[in-house]
């Protein structure tokens, strides 16, 4: 794997998970209460043996920047690195990332200085756990110029991906952009082809899209030096040159998510609280997540009823209830609290106890949640200051909201407290 190099797309501003985006760059938002998106894709590269690896972004990277050089460090032995390449204006390219191609195009003059074979393009902001060693392998087997890692979907969900059909060699030969109807139909295909059983090919017989790409180095800079033009890989790059190309599938099995959205990500962390097994597990000795080494003191509960969840290190939680939640690093909950169904994001900081008493006495809140509070079916972001007896519940059922005044968002019916929010005490959401 020495000879691959991985380019991770960071993507645009985010706006699907706004407002966890509106402070932090869509990779660095916290993932299952101590993790990072971006630790995902990272940890599949390192786990897979490929330590070559770039992060390309252009919006709000600081936090991105500071979670990345902290995190992977490799051995002055070794070649591999973790490196953000944030957009910038040059004269020859006086725009900012216009897609995902376009992001690789603008900085192609340095991936090309590697001794490489093959670029490893990789999305930020999907769960899954995948050994890219297999999928690479497969690539070099049918000398593809283009390998893509598709998954098998059924056909209630298949109008909601891009799929595409393959002949009985596993090439590539037609796309369609979220079809529906007879257009959908067309798109069936043998998936037994790929590896599926025939039952698993029957209830399964679409396959769409990871956004997953192997390229061999010279097609890739053909691809995109000769057709300035097109600036997305899955909607231009990708189907138009599948004539001229030989483009291969390679079938993903296991678990994959898209959590692009608030109510994907709000599910996907919930689902890690699922017993016995949980469709995705940070729990697996041969490949594991990485992420930022914190040397945070273990957490502390006094008197809770803690009930499937998660709880992070460095938590203080008191007399209180927590039922289907992930509590993020350095939680502080207070007395007589009722947490269920929630994600609690955590602080980057601790106030000490002089502090929060002070705090109390100046009529100011503390980080945390405050005493007698309810919260319940909710994303609250980072250093998030709620006060006492403070409910938070959608209790009206609103679907979406913008109370960015208020400290709040609603998206999807899930209330989300913004990053350094202020919630005062008695309000009720």
């Amino acid at each position: 794997m020495k000879k691959v190099l991985a380019i991770i797309l960071g993507g645009g501003a985010g706006t699907r998970l706004y407002p966890l985006t509106k402070l932090r760059a869509k990779p660095a938002v916290p993932l299952a209460g101590k993790y990072r998106l971006i630790d995902i894709p990272i940890s599949n590269c390192i786990n897979s043996e490929i330590l070559k690896i770039y992060v390309l972004t252009q919006f709000n990277s600081a936090s991105l920047n500071r979670h990345v050089t902290r995190s992977y460090n490799f051995t002055g032995f070794s070649d591999g690195f973790v490196e953000v390449l944030a957009a910038q204006q040059t004269k020859e390219n006086p725009k900012w990332f216009q897609g995902t191609a376009d992001a690789v195009r603008q900085y192609l003059w340095a991936f090309q200085e590697w001794d490489i074979d093959e670029y490893l393009i990789l999305s930020g902001d999907h769960l899954y756990r995948m050994d890219y060693r297999d999928f690479i392998e497969r690539h070099r087997e049918t000398g593809a110029d283009i390998t893509m890692s598709v998954v098998p979907i059924d056909e209630k969900r298949a109008s909601s991906f891009g799929l595409m059909k393959i002949d009985d060699r596993g090439r590539v030969v037609d796309f369609s952009e979220k079809p529906k109807g007879d257009a959908l139909k067309q798109m069936q295909v043998d998936t037994t082809v790929l590896g599926l059983n025939p039952e698993q090919a029957q209830e399964n017989p679409y396959i769409a899209s990871m956004g997953i790409y192997v390229f061999k180095k010279d097609v890739l800079a053909k691809l995109l030096e000769n057709n300035p033009e097109q600036t997305d890989f899955g909607k231009e790059i990708i189907p138009l040159s599948a004539k001229d190309y030989n483009q291969q599938a390679y079938l993903f099995k296991g678990y994959w998510e898209d959590i692009g959205t608030i109510e994907a990500f709000y599910d996907a962390n919930l689902a890690l609280n699922r017993q016995p097994k949980p469709a995705f597990s940070f729990y697996d000795e041969k490949y594991p997540i990485y992420t930022r080494s914190r040397y945070l003191p273990p957490t502390k509960a006094l008197n809770c009823t803690i009930t499937e969840s998660m709880v992070s290190e460095g938590c203080i939680l008191k007399d209180c209830r927590i039922d289907n939640s992930v509590l993020g690093i350095r939680t502080r909950v207070e007395a007589n609290c009722t947490i269920e169904d929630t994600m609690l994001m955590g602080a980057d900081y601790y106030e000490s106890l002089s502090t929060r008493e002070s705090k109390v006495k100046e009529g100011k809140i503390p980080v945390g949640i405050g005493e007698g509070s309810t919260i319940r079916r909710a994303i609250v972001d980072k250093n998030a200051r709620i006060g006492r007896n403070v409910t938070i519940v959608n209790k009206e059922n609103i679907e979406e909201s913008n109370q960015e005044d208020s400290g709040f968002y609603i998206r999807g019916g899930i209330v989300v407290v913004l990053k350094n929010a202020v919630i005062a005490d008695g309000t009720v959401i």
